[in-house]
């Protein structure tokens, strides 16, 4: 297997003030969306941050998505470890071709993006530096946790998403904890849209975390 960059629409937006050892967010969006619908969210998060946003290679009735699934909530397991392993390779060649630092990447994703980053987590610990998760399932279990001692992550759920239910969550942050990552679990009151003021407690979360400026 193996994916040329060309083969995934998608934007790279450089930081406003470029310089050595900055975070690039890689955006990654919900059933539907596309490479330019989380760029104002990546701004929001990280104002300093590059931003390198990829379209879902997969369509389902037309809309793109990242893998496959079977059912609503229900993953096409094989594919998503083949779309998994092609997001990895997409994202080392576009560190190679825009020249950004691919040890200081930190996930952003909403629904299916988050899903597709909590896999990137699980399966390839090491690759990205921290995650900020909207409406996020389980992906998979996996065998045996993976070694995420010292990552960052952020959950943000809905305590009335009709898609994504409390325990499934819940499980998906014990995996995270099991594995060594430092989760933060944030519930909003409404569904599986974004709620008010839910980016900028994100961005507060992500300022304080350290993995902006270097630390942690």
């Amino acid at each position: 297997m193996s994916v040329s960059l060309a083969e995934y629409t998608h934007r790279y937006v450089p930081p406003p003030r470029p310089a050595t050892g900055q975070t690039t967010l890689l955006l990654l969006h919900g059933t539907g969306g596309n490479e330019s619908d989380l760029i104002p969210l990546g701004q929001a998060l990280a104002p300093q941050a590059g931003l390198l946003s990829p379209r879902g290679r997969v369509l389902e009735r037309g809309m793109p998505r990242f893998f496959r699934r079977i059912a609503e909530g229900v993953f096409d397991l094989e594919d998503l470890a083949l779309r998994t392993e092609e997001l990895v390779e997409f994202l080392q060649a576009a560190a190679a071709k825009y020249r950004f630092d691919s040890a200081r990447v930190v996930a952003v994703g909403f629904s299916n993006g988050a899903n597709i980053a909590a896999s990137l987590l699980l399966t390839r610990p090491g690759l990205l530096r921290a995650a900020v998760l909207f409406r996020a399932m389980v992906p998979f279990e996996p065998a045996k946790p993976p070694s995420l001692t010292g990552i960052p992550v952020w959950l943000g759920a809905g305590r009335n998403d009709s898609l994504v239910p409390a325990a499934n969550i819940e499980r998906l942050a014990a995996l995270f904890r099991e594995s060594g990552a430092s989760v933060t679990l944030e519930w909003q009151p409404g569904g599986h849209g974004l709620a008010e003021g839910e980016v900028e407690s994100a961005a507060r979360w992500l300022d304080a975390s350290g993995v902006l400026s270097g630390g942690a």
